[in-house]
């Protein structure tokens, strides 16, 4: 009976399988368990396979949606977030989410359908040149073009998606490719010489960075997301204690490094504290960790670090040197580079005064909003938000001002709980990307933080939550403005505010009730308390909508042109 059996069972593994077959089963070879997609006609050979998988699959009202939530499963889980889309509109509706992952380095697996190979270049139905598209905003692409290749070509994506520095990888399936049938192809390894990451650093360069900081009288560390990639915040906290280096995050890095720590200065950057900025200016020694030297954080680069050696730890080589000159490069991944400078030898420089002056600014000049005067402050909300989740919340944010105020006043104390678009600024991302949070991390309490510009590019996602049930807390400073442009008309274009502000807006409260989700219009800070007591720890979804000062900016701000010590709006 054994016998019969395994010879039943090796009959059945030879049996022809589908491209459609093949595809599912080297997703369930790489654990994959969530699918973030949007049927059509290129991708029915696949879907009706999808019909009897045990793969959760979870339906977008848009395709953009579709990847931004794949982009906050990413971001959470650190496995790369998949997706798949039709051919032609499909495809191209998820191009800005391809460049926002690219930007953020957020590994992303994503199929789209083709036409049949026999008809692309001929402008067939739903035909685009994803390819050609896609090309500058992915870390590589394919095209299948024989059903043997789907395993391998499946495998090699994941590992280049996750690897190195992460990124989006896009597949581009012709329909033909998915329905027809073949013979199961042997499993290979993966076999990329081309590609080879660089992940222990150079011994000589980790003596010479440390020589650097026993010297160093004023030194830092700007801490990236790099760190968060190479879940490396544990490192970064035992160097910065074993050295007593003051550490300053990007806007992607918040949460590295706890913000409740001695050492941490705050957020560096157009919007960063003036602590943080002035360590940069004022330091002899930055130590780059994971980050790329963004124009929003460097501010004028012929006034950034003037006095300062260098060094840059970073995965990708392309970085380093690519913004600002650098003295000490390393090419490495985060944790490995922080575990040999933790081995070292070398003594904690002596900067008691340096420590102390910049405690002194992050007393003296702390963020800072007009308390007093009349109606619901943003920046309240934000801190009212923080004590009532201990600081636990997992908050993603769309782009705007209550990202930045999101930034300043929520204070990260724990890795992977900040989620937000920073490289390519790309607003409709925080509704959609939170729903990728919640179902990386189900138990966790999810703040979807929006602007009421921002909210309105995704609104359709409401139907995924109430279908899921997803206990997604929805946060909306509301300022009936596209809050960032109006700040920008008011203090660069004498208050010009040209197509700014919002006068029409729906009823937020009644379109979330027409999904059969709780809303709440709340304008006073003891609504707020109330409401938010109430609601934030159900395991149901809830729109919050906060009435805020249409004319509250952000500050600290550097104008464009301007060195980070050149900041404006610091408390007087």
């Amino acid at each position: 009976m054994l016998q019969e059996a395994a010879l039943t069972e090796t009959k059945t593994e030879t049996e022809p399988v589908t491209g459609a077959d093949l595809l599912l089963r080297a997703l369930e070879k790489e654990n994959v368990e969530v699918i973030f997609g949007y049927p059509g006609g290129a991708v029915l050979p696949i879907y009706d396979k999808l019909y009897d998988s045990k793969i959760l699959h979870v339906l977008p009202r848009h395709e953009q949606g579709g990847i931004h939530a794949a982009e906050g499963y990413a971001r959470i889980s650190g496995k790369p977030g998949v997706v798949i889309a039709t051919s032609g509109p499909g495809a191209t509706n998820i191009v800005t989410g391809l460049a926002d992952a690219m930007m953020d380095s957020l590994p992303l697996i994503v199929f789209t359908g083709q036409v049949a190979t026999g008809v692309i270049g001929s402008d067939a139905f739903q035909e685009a040149d994803i390819l050609g598209i896609t090309t500058p905003i992915t870390k590589y692409n394919y095209q299948i073009r024989s059903i043997e290749d789907i395993p391998r070509v499946v495998k090699e994506a994941f590992y280049i998606a996750s690897t190195g520095r992460p990124g989006p990888v896009l597949i581009d399936v012709p329909k033909d490719i998915a329905a027809s049938a073949a013979e199961p192809p042997d499993d290979q390894e993966v076999n990329l010489p081309g590609y080879q990451p660089t992940l222990k650093p150079n011994y000589l360069q980790i003596r010479k960075l440390t020589e650097a900081v026993s010297r160093a009288k004023k030194p830092v560390i700007l801490a990236g997301a790099g760190v968060l990639h190479a879940r490396a915040s544990g490192e970064l906290k035992e160097y910065a204690e074993q050295q007593q280096i003051p550490v300053i995050h990007t806007l992607l890095g918040l949460g590295g490094f706890p913000a409740n720590h001695p050492l941490f200065i705050g957020m560096a950057g157009m919007h960063g504290c003036y602590a943080a900025n002035m360590g940069l200016t004022e330091c002899d020694l930055l130590i780059n960790i994971g980050a790329r030297f963004d124009d929003r954080l460097t501010g004028n680069l012929n006034h950034f670090a003037p006095n300062a050696t260098v060094a840059h730890i970073d995965i990708d080589p392309a970085e380093i040197g690519k913004n600002v000159p650098t003295s000490i490069p390393i090419v490495a991944d985060a944790k490995e580079a922080l575990e040999q400078l933790i081995q070292q030898d070398g003594k904690p420089p002596a900067h008691k005064k340096w420590i102390e002056t910049i405690q002194q600014w992050q007393e003296e000049y702390p963020y800072f909003y007009e308390k007093e005067t009349a109606g619901l402050k943003p920046q309240k909300v934000m801190e009212m938000l923080h004590s009532k989740t201990g600081g636990d919340a997992i908050v993603v944010t769309d782009v705007g001002q209550h990202q930045m105020w999101a930034a300043q006043y929520y204070r990260f104390n724990k890795a992977d709980r900040w989620v937000t678009s920073g490289g390519l600024g790309t607003m409709g991302f925080g509704f959609p990307a939170s729903i990728g949070a919640q179902l990386a991390d189900p138990e966790a309490c999810v703040l979807a933080v929006c602007g009421d510009g921002g909210f309105q590019m995704s609104t359709q996602e409401l139907a995924v939550i109430k279908e899921l049930n997803l206990p997604v807390k929805i946060v909306i400073l509301n300022n009936m403005a596209l809050g960032m442009v109006r700040q920008w008309q008011e203090i660069f274009y004498e208050s010009r505010f040209s197509h700014s502000k919002i006068p029409v807006q729906p009823s937020f409260v009644k379109l979330a009730e027409a999904y059969d989700i709780k809303g709440y219009v709340i304008q006073t800070e003891e609504e707020a308390e109330a409401i938010l007591d109430e609601v934030l720890h159900s395991r149901e979804p809830v729109l919050l909508d906060f009435r805020v000062d249409q004319g509250e900016n952000v500050y600290p701000m550097i104008a464009p042109g301007k060195g980070l010590h050149e900041m404006v709006g610091v408390k007087p």
